[in-house]
This record gives C-alpha cells, structure tokens and sequence, in this order.
C-alpha cells in the first residue's frame, strides 16, 4: 500500500472516530435529559450579531487600571470633620462587623488617620481632590467622578480579575476581549485590545498584573489582549529572523495557512481559524507597529504635556501618549497597568511619588485627546480594584485594602463632564448614597459603546455567560 494513502486513511479515520463519538456521546445525554443538546450547543449569541444594539456614544475605551488601590482617603475624601478624631479607634457602628485584612485583623485597635495632605474643590460640582492631583485638579470640569465604587473581593488578585473580567476567578473573558468578540476593531493592521503595563516609584514588587488579567477565556483566542512590553520590540518575534526578506516571510505564511485552512475543513476547529487570523495580524504589524512606535512627528508642545517621562518606553507617561496613539489608529480597547499604588506602609512617602508619575500623563492624555477631538468618541476610565482603609495599619502610617467603597473617574463619550456620583459616610467607610458596582461600571461601558450588558453573550458549558454575569446597571449619574 502507498504510506502516503495510508496516513491519510488513518487521518480520515481518525477525525471520523473523533467526531462520531462525540455526537454519539451527545445524543445519549441528550436522550437522558430529554432535550436537543447538540442543537443548544451551535447556538449562537444571537444578539451579537446585530451588534451595536444602539447607536454608540464611543467608538473605543481606555482604561487606566492603577493597580494595588489608590487611596481614596487622601485623593478624593476631604472629611474635615473628624481630624479631632485622628488617632483613636474606628468605632465599631462604624465597621459594625464587616470583614477585615489578615495583615490588620489582629490588631488591638484600629486608629483613624483622616487625609494627610490638603483638598483643593474642583469642577462645577465641588469635587474634592487632593493637592497630590494637582494636573487632575486642572481638568476635574471635564471628568465625572464616582466616589460610590463598591467591589466584592478584599484581595488584590480576585478583586484586579472582578476588575477586568467581572468574576472573581480566573479564566473568564476580559473586557477587552468582549469587545473584541462584540464589536472588533477598526484597524486590521493592529490588535483590537492592547495592554501596556508601567511599574511606578510605590511598591512595585506588589500587587503584580498577570497575564490572564486580558485573557479571552473562553472566547475564541484571537479575542485575547495583546502586551505591548517596554522598548523598541514591544512584541517579542515580530520581526523577521536575519536573512529572511519580507517576500519570503509572506510565502511561508501562504504555505502555512493552505495547510492550517486543509485541517480545519477536515477537523473544524476555533483555534485553528485563531492561529490563522494571529499569523496574518503580526505580519501586518511588522509595519503598523515600528510606525506607532515612531515619536519623531510628535510635536515637542504635546511630547512636553505628558512631562519628562515620556520618552521613557515603559513609563506610565510613554504608555499615556502610545494610548493615544493606539486610539486614533482604531484599537478597540487600550488597558494601561500602573503598578505601584499597593501602599500598606509609609502612605506618607510612597503616595506622594507614585502621583507624581501618574497625575500629569493621566492628565495630559485627556487634554490631547480633547484637542484633537477623540475624547468624543474615546471613553477614558480611571481607578483600581478597590479603596484604602480610613484606619493605619500595623502602627505605621500606611493603608489596608478596603472593599467597601472607593472612588474612579471617567472621561470622554457620553460621559457628563464634571458630574460627581455618590457619597460615602464621615469616615469615608461605608456608601451612603448611590452604591455603583463593578458590574455597574461595566454596564456603564458598554452602554456607551452601543451594548446592552444583558445581551452580550456567549455560550460556554450549556450556559449564556456575560460581562456582567446576572447584575449591573448603567451608572445613570454620569451619563451626558
């Protein structure tokens, strides 16, 4: 027998096994449940397919996650009123028994340490924001902020993953990868969601940002969020190997594709079709991307807005203007990780740094996009996975974690310009007004981009799983 016929026999037999008793498999279950599964499990998303659901107010989203938690304590809750209280302990109404850290639960006492740095009123709403923010402070008319931000987790690696992918854990599609699969991009020559992450002068070696955090989950591959690293390759193996001309490059992914285009149509298969689209878009980027990275036409007036970093790759102010650069190019979905807010000791040293790196890019990339007329149709988000403690931790001057309430900004489409959302109780531990969750920020998102949160779906397991799994609602008070 010819070896050549022979292996392809047992390719045909193989997929034939394969598939066969896969369907077998699915009759008898679904004799025994009584239902048509097969059928159930070729159903689509049907409402993604008419996607947007309404007309959109933004076209595309930065969000700029500071990981490790900001303390909303000494940036946006001036509480003037208990300075007379600072030292002693958190009343127990106060807390009234919520849980609490390990690193502070065996404490006798819980002392009050209200802001250590003045307020500055901003905005046509009064928003308190601290002289750590000045930049913020000068642009507070165009931000709305919600200062009711509850989250679920009290730990930094479920409540970063709730952050990005509304779950607590691991393995569920990021934002950026709903909007990849919803909507997709603009520009073919680029990936639909970007992440860049900076390291500032806080404590970087904390609270670090994984991978998964832009997984696509269970979504098709080609859906998961791209890392953009520090320096002229930002993707490792972009570029051709010495010797190898771009003609060469070109038909050796011709070859390949006829290859991987013959396995799919005998063996279908999502990853295949993933691996296909992957090899056709980094050869794309062998151009789009040297040309982003390109800062020579910048003009040294807006090089000058983002400050001294920017030419720094891998600095949060060089990650600020590629943002926009990634946003008038068409990217869908632009994270920005800025590590370094995770500040359980000596808040009094470390704060003051970390604002100094963050406060003017954050600034300077909503005034660039306001002048060149992005920041209409670019939705910006500002915030971390959650709050500060009002009370010091182990006798120092530094912050717990504090789920319960803290505080995000927004900017751009849709967003009404210099509203303020929510309140928090004197001690800023508690929401007494307007509580918005995570999964209300979400909705939020992508109301803005045209999406019904609830009809956004994909069926995995037997089950329609969403952004927003079964709660979230628009946050009403920021929308224009």
């Amino acid at each position: 027998m010819n070896p050549i016929n022979s292996f392809q026999d047992q390719l045909l037999r193989r997929a034939f096994l394969k598939r066969s008793a896969g369907g077998i498999g699915m009759m008898a279950l679904a004799s025994l449940l009584g239902r048509n599964l097969a059928a159930a499990e070729t159903v689509s998303s049907d409402e993604r397919l008419v996607l947007p659901h309404y007309a959109p107010k933004a076209k595309r989203v930065i969000f700029m996650h500071m990981a490790g938690a900001p303390s909303h304590i000494d940036l946006f809750e001036h509480k003037p009123q208990i300075e007379k209280l600072r030292g002693t302990n958190l009343p127990a109404s106060v807390r009234n028994g919520q849980r609490i850290t390990g690193f502070t639960s065996g404490q006798k006492t819980l002392p009050v340490a209200p802001a250590h740095w003045p307020f500055k009123l901003c905005g046509p709403s009064a928003m308190p924001i601290s002289d750590l923010l000045p930049e913020l402070q000068k642009i507070a008319g165009d931000v709305a902020f919600v200062r009711s931000m509850h989250t679920d987790a009290i730990n930094h690696d479920p409540a970063m993953s709730f952050l990005q992918s509304g779950s607590q854990l691991p393995g569920r599609p990021a934002l950026g990868s709903w909007l990849s699969y919803g909507i997709g991009t603009v520009n073919a020559d680029l990936p639909a969601f970007v992440v860049l992450v900076s390291r500032g002068a806080g404590r970087p070696q904390e609270s670090p940002v994984y991978d998964r955090f832009w997984s696509s989950g269970f979504l098709p591959g080609e859906h998961q969020g791209t890392r953009f690293r520090a320096g002229m390759e930002p993707v490792p193996f972009l570029a051709n190997p010495g010797g190898v001309a771009r003609t060469d490059r070109r038909d050796q992914l011709d070859d390949l594709g006829a290859l991987n285009r013959h396995r799919e149509a005998s063996l279908p298969d999502t990853e295949i079709a993933t691996r296909i689209a992957q090899y056709e878009l980094a050869f794309r980027m062998q151009t789009s991307v040297p040309e982003l990275l390109d800062l020579t036409k910048e003009p040294r007036e807006v090089l000058d807005l983002y400050g001294p970093d920017v030419q720094k790759p891998g600095s949060f102010a060089w990650n600020c203007l590629m943002a926009r650069r990634l946003a008038e190019r068409g990217v869908r979905t632009i994270q920005l990780s800025h590590v370094g807010w995770d500040h359980h000791e000596n808040v009094v040293d470390q704060l003051p740094r970390q604002c100094a790196e963050a406060d003017r890019p954050a600034a300077a990339l909503i005034t660039d996009l306001k002048q060149r007329g992005l920041l209409d149709d670019t939705l910006v988000v500002w915030g971390g996975e959650f709050g500060r403690t009002i009370f010091t931790q182990g006798g120092s001057n530094g912050r717990d974690h504090h789920p319960r309430c803290f505080t995000i900004w927004m900017a751009g489409a849709g967003i009404k310009a210099g509203a303020v959302v929510g309140e928090t109780d004197d001690f800023a531990y508690n929401v007494v007004r307007d509580p918005c969750s995570v999964h209300d920020l979400h909705a939020t998102i992508l109301d803005q981009l045209g999406i019904n949160h609830e009809k956004l779906t994909y069926l995995f397991q037997g089950r329609k799983f969403r952004l927003t799994d079964v709660s979230g609602v628009p946050i009403s008070g920021v929308l224009a």
